[in-house]
């Protein structure tokens, strides 16, 4: 297989998902020392990382690691003899509780349905996500840009642009907004005004990642610019960019 039939796979490699026969195929290309392989694999090694920077942690409940471990056997059970009519009061006692809180244990799972759809969509927007940035990072026709400043610990990163799929910020350092402002994206067209290219917040670390699907005519477009809006966004810029990514010309 040659280069650009295994282009669409650095990432998945990357990852360490890639299947046969591209992962294969990479590593041959890799061992042979081939320039145009070790430059895509050595890209999506460090997206990977400063997209998996901007993922925020996940842990599981409390319910559900002792779910867990008591599948497993881990939570220790004894067990005890006990008189044959203390079996038949926990008995009624049991039916009698049952009885009364039937509705509340449906109550209690439509609530948790609820949360796992609402857990799930937010899953899949991030896992769309995620697809359009390595689909943008991915692309053969795709120019980069880095920026930041000079005052001590500016925001920086990078910017990716792609004419067909669009444009994807990765940014470090980004501290969070005020409750009641937002970062907004603006593509910066040559002697035109800033077009609005999308709300977003960065993590409580100061990573973030944005991405404005869609296309973008890359010979007209001079800059990749970030403001700080009210919370609803601007038509057009109402403070000082605080990042600005020149693309080459």
């Amino acid at each position: 297989m040659n280069c650009d039939q295994l282009r669409e796979h650095y990432e998945l490699y990357a990852l360490g998902i890639a299947e046969e026969p591209e992962r294969g195929e990479i590593r041959i290309h890799l061992n042979r020392g081939c320039e145009v392989c070790g430059a895509g694999v050595k890209r999506a090694l460090e997206t990977t990382a400063l997209v998996g920077a901007t993922a925020p942690p996940a842990q599981p409940s409390p319910q559900l690691r002792r779910r867990i471990l008591a599948s497993v056997g881990s939570e220790r059970k004894t067990l005890w003899w006990i008189p044959v009519w203390a079996v038949g009061l926990a008995t009624i006692v049991l039916l009698m509780i049952l009885n009364g809180s039937l509705s509340s244990t449906s109550a209690r799972r439509a609530r948790e349905a609820a949360q796992l759809r609402e857990q799930m969509s937010v899953q899949t927007a991030e896992i769309a996500r995620l697809s359009e940035a390595f689909a943008i990072l991915s692309g053969p026709s795709t120019t980069e840009a880095s920026f930041g400043g000079q005052q001590p610990r500016p925001p920086h990163g990078k910017v990716f642009v792609n004419p067909s799929r669009g444009v994807l910020l990765i940014a470090s350092n980004l501290p969070r907004t005020p409750a009641d402002k937002i970062y907004e994206m603006w593509i910066i067209p040559k002697g035109a005004k800033p077009v609005p290219a999308g709300l977003f917040q960065s993590q409580d670390d100061g990573n973030a990642m944005h991405v404005r699907p869609g296309t973008v005519d890359l010979a007209s477009t001079a800059a990749v610019a970030v403001t700080v809006e009210n919370q609803a966004g601007a038509d057009q810029p109402t403070t000082t960019p605080l990042i600005v990514a020149a693309l080459a010309r």
